[in-house]
């Protein structure tokens, strides 16, 4: 039921509600926006083997909050004609909320639903908001999914690279996850003399759920003995998965040098299904008899991080993530972890030296930084109540909110 004198939102998102990333990165958002005095109707995609899982925990929750969800079914197979189907679903159910409901905004999560948004926007004149996440088609060519020597992938490449300019000159507003993809797009020609208004909300985190403050000593040493950890020893964390845009290779190099100077190095992997991947990564590097596995929920994850000594993560550092926000960076702030990263991703380098929460790599040249990690008095190059500061200020759910409303409320005028 839509409330009465509250802008009717509708959201479109292509990633599912009951995935992970619907979970930490679409709802928060809603639910807060929601709270702020929005009706909320949100489309999105869903998987159908995660979808029976999860249904009845996202309902409840959306329900709880006052939001009006209509999943789809999201389709996989064939390539291409599958994502074409989709769209026409959605386009027929966005026609119907538009019939049905006096929408006043449309917010479009990524390029697809975008279609949807421009779509709505030049038929009916309803506020369009171009949620970008990041360069959709350059992503697709930099992580091998479209082959551009292929004249089908070629021609899709080019189709979006042109919806891209077309979304950033309709859209009332543009989300973008970093200022460095934000730069960017005000260094293209076409927007020399007219530069769309685009609002920086990088990925958000949940400072509540990583908080050092919070976690079970008890539940610490237990896992420290399941996994064979002593108190003593350096432990180096690695947190998510290892495919596509991470550079595995390099940060076996990294710990393997780190390694030959403190023999008290583990290297952490919290990570679901590519096991048996890392340890023959580490068999290259012959420190596979340093290396932890663990596997867990998200809300384990605190945890399991709470042994780190410091965490890292390479980025493969391509075009296409200068507008990439890991969400790691500000997880592991939250829990007052210094980070070792490589310089040239999204806004890594100003996160890092604004809240002077860790090590930048330059070139992919450790020498320097694990000179500093083997002398005693290295902790000392670090405030961890400033890391975690720092992910409050800058990653934070509540920050987010307030910038989507503040998007909001621009676009109403």
């Amino acid at each position: 039921m839509i409330a009465e004198n509250k802008i009717n939102t509708l959201f479109l998102s292509y990633d599912g509600m009951t995935d992970s990333l619907g979970q930490s990165q679409v709802l928060p958002y809603l639910i807060g926006l929601s709270k702020s005095g929005y009706n909320i109707t949100l489309i999105s995609f869903e998987k159908k083997l995660i979808f029976e899982k999860n249904k009845s925990d996202i309902e409840q929750l959306v329900k709880q909050n006052n939001i009006t969800w209509k999943p789809l079914n999201y389709t996989k197979k064939p390539p291409v004609f599958s994502t074409l189907y989709d769209v026409y679903k959605m386009r027929k159910f966005v026609k119907q909320e538009i019939k049905n409901n006096n929408i006043q905004i449309i917010h479009c999560r990524s390029y697809i639903t975008s279609l949807i948004g421009l779509w709505a926007k030049n038929k009916f004149g309803i506020k369009f908001i171009f949620d970008m996440r990041g360069f959709f088609a350059d992503e697709r060519v930099d992580g091998k999914i479209w082959n551009i020597n292929n004249p089908i992938f070629r021609k899709i490449y080019q189709f979006f690279k042109k919806k891209e300019i077309q979304f950033l000159q309709k859209a009332d507003y543009t989300i973008s996850l970093t200022h460095n993809a934000k730069n960017e797009i005000y260094s293209w020609a076409i927007f020399k003399q007219k530069q769309p208004p685009i609002k920086i909300i990088p990925c958000c985190v949940d400072i509540n759920l990583f908080n050092k403050n919070l976690i079970s000593e008890t539940q610490v040493e237990q896992l420290r003995t399941e996994l064979k950890i002593e108190e003593d020893d350096f432990i180096i964390s690695y947190l998510g998965s290892v495919g596509t845009w991470y550079m595995l290779d390099e940060m076996m190099a990294f710990f393997a040098q780190l390694r030959a100077k403190k023999s008290n190095a583990k290297f952490l992997f919290i990570n679901k299904d590519e096991h048996q991947h890392i340890l023959e990564v580490a068999q290259k590097y012959n420190v596979e008899n340093s290396i932890v596995l663990r596997s867990c929920n998200r809300k384990e994850v605190p945890h399991l991080l709470s042994l780190s000594t410091l965490s890292i993560f390479f980025i493969l550092p391509s075009y296409s993530k200068k507008a990439s926000s890991p969400t790691k960076q500000g997880e592991l702030m939250a829990m007052q972890i210094p980070v070792i990263c490589n310089s040239g991703v999204g806004d890594t380098d100003f996160v890092v030296e604004k809240y002077h929460s860790g090590f930048l790599v330059h070139d992919f040249n450790f020498e320097d930084i694990i000179e500093k990690l083997n002398q005693d008095n290295w902790q000392q190059l670090f405030d961890k109540q400033e890391i975690r500061n720092g992910a409050i200020d800058y990653f934070s759910l509540e920050k987010g909110i307030e910038s989507y409303t503040y998007v909001y409320k621009k676009v109403l005028g």
